[in-house]
């Protein structure tokens, strides 16, 4: 690259800055998230448009560059997690993230199977990979939503649970495959339990002994990015031995953030030389990393995206449509504590899937999977749509009646559409009289009745 399209290339970046910050104006004016705005911007950059760039230009770099922001998002979303709301939204989590997530992949496979040429563990695979929701393009959207913290911490928490999820379930599948068809609950079972325990673990004495060292590290010159240089380690060394770094750094960030309010005994012991948390100073500065990270993520994005032919379009549509769907009952069944509509219906749009799926999709063509091809091109088109239709789905959940039709989607009695389920509380005020009469009404005393009768005895 000569110094001329060097100096094109940094002047695009400054741009690129300033238009993320427009982005996020706009969606603050109109409910259009700058989150598709972004890869449309990666979309028309990259090989399916004006072809000025693609992933192979990046090379090793691309690919550390996404696990970085991933990492950065992670432990910075993890900051503002009150363990409150955590403690809360837990449950409901660790319900939906499982039954959206398995629900998606057996449904997903059986269209896979009746639509294309996939046979059964292909389209499982298949199953597994559009099944996740990434937490790269939920948190970034959840943020910018006016739903409460307890929805927003158990859609993040869920994100980041389905994203392993898949992970390991793919992976799984695919070595399955590889080795003949030998598929082991057990052991399969285990690695989950096993990578989600050892991360937490991980992410939790790692932020302890980070708290102790805390107030050390700020005595150095040009420190603050020292924190998240720790989490890297942090998530380097669990990936290292087979666990969810991402998890790990979910968890780092969580502690961290929550580091003076831990009350547990054995904290206390760990933590005698006064643990400290982060400053405002230093959450500001990692929020704004976390901007800029996620700006140019969606952007990569958008230019890893390949065109796919029409047939398979029409399937990519189907299985997105089919994930959107799933995810109503899916949210129903899990969430048992009373949600309003506005929240529920932010939880069954958040199907987004992101770039782990675009990453796990040419697993299955480098490793000799019958229909690994077909399994990548329909991966790359769900990924758009549904990033695309969670977009749009936002605007409309902001700017239509359409929580209105979700509420009356999770409705427990499911009454007719159009039949008003009762008055809303905004329509009762006012109108207490006719709820419960006080004073002497109660009693049937002082007062007139509708009629004008005195209330009195019923005499005139």
């Amino acid at each position: 690259m000569d110094m001329e399209n060097v100096a094109h290339v940094i002047a695009f970046v400054g741009i690129l800055v300033f238009l993320a910050h427009l982005f996020t104006g706009i969606f603050s004016r109109t409910r259009i998230p700058d989150v598709m705005l972004l890869i449309i911007i990666g979309i028309c950059v990259g090989p399916l448009l004006l072809d000025l760039t693609s992933p192979e230009e990046f090379g090793v770099v691309g690919p550390v560059f996404t696990t970085i922001t991933l990492i950065i998002i992670l432990f910075e979303s993890g900051l503002a997690l009150r363990l409150s709301m955590l403690r809360a939204a837990l449950g409901g989590a660790m319900a939906l993230a499982p039954l959206s997530f398995f629900s998606t992949m057996a449904v997903v496979a059986g269209f896979a199977i009746w639509l294309t040429d996939l046979e059964v563990l292909p389209a499982f695979i298949l199953g597994a990979i559009v099944g996740s929701t990434s937490e790269t393009v939920v948190i970034p959207l959840i943020r910018q939503l006016k739903i409460k913290e307890e929805t927003k911490t158990l859609l993040s928490v869920e994100s980041s649970v389905n994203d392993v999820l898949s992970i390991v379930i793919t992976v799984a599948l695919v070595q399955a495959y590889v080795g003949g068809g030998k598929f082991e609950i057990a052991s399969i079972s285990g690695n989950l339990i096993a990578s989600f325990l050892v991360a937490l673990v991980f992410g939790i004495i790692g932020a302890l002994v980070w708290s102790v060292l805390l107030n050390k590290i700020r005595a150095l010159k040009n420190a603050i990015f020292t924190t998240p240089a720790f989490v890297f380690v942090i998530y380097g060394l669990v990936e290292y031995f087979g666990f969810s770094g991402a998890i790990a750094a979910l968890a780092f960030g969580i502690t961290i953030g929550n580091i003076e309010t831990i009350r547990i005994p054995i904290f206390k012991t760990l933590t005698v030389k006064k643990a400290v948390g982060l400053n405002e100073t230093e959450k500001l500065f990692f929020s704004e990393v976390a901007f800029l990270l996620k700006t140019f993520f969606f952007i990569y994005l958008g230019i890893s995206l390949e065109l796919i032919s029409g047939w398979f379009i029409i399937v990519a549509l189907i299985l997105t449509a089919v994930a959107f769907v799933l995810r109503i009952p899916a949210v129903k069944l899990s969430i048992r504590q009373a949600v309003g509509p506005k929240d529920l219906s932010v939880m069954a749009v958040m199907v987004p899937k992101g770039l782990a799926a675009v990453v796990l999709a040419s697993i299955p063509l480098q490793q000799g999977v019958a229909g690994g091809e077909i399994i990548k091109n329909i991966t790359y088109g769900v990924v758009l749509f549904s990033i695309v239709i969670t977009s749009i789905l936002v605007l409309l959940l902001e700017k239509t009646r359409l929580p209105d039709v979700y509420a009356w989607v999770f409705s427990p009695n499911l009454p007719r559409w159009g039949q008003k389920a009762g008055p809303r509380p905004t329509d009762m005020a006012g109108r207490t009289d006719d709820i419960a009469p006080s004073g002497d009404k109660l009693f049937g005393g002082e007062g007139e009745d509708k009629k004008g009768t005195p209330g009195k005895g019923g005499k005139s």
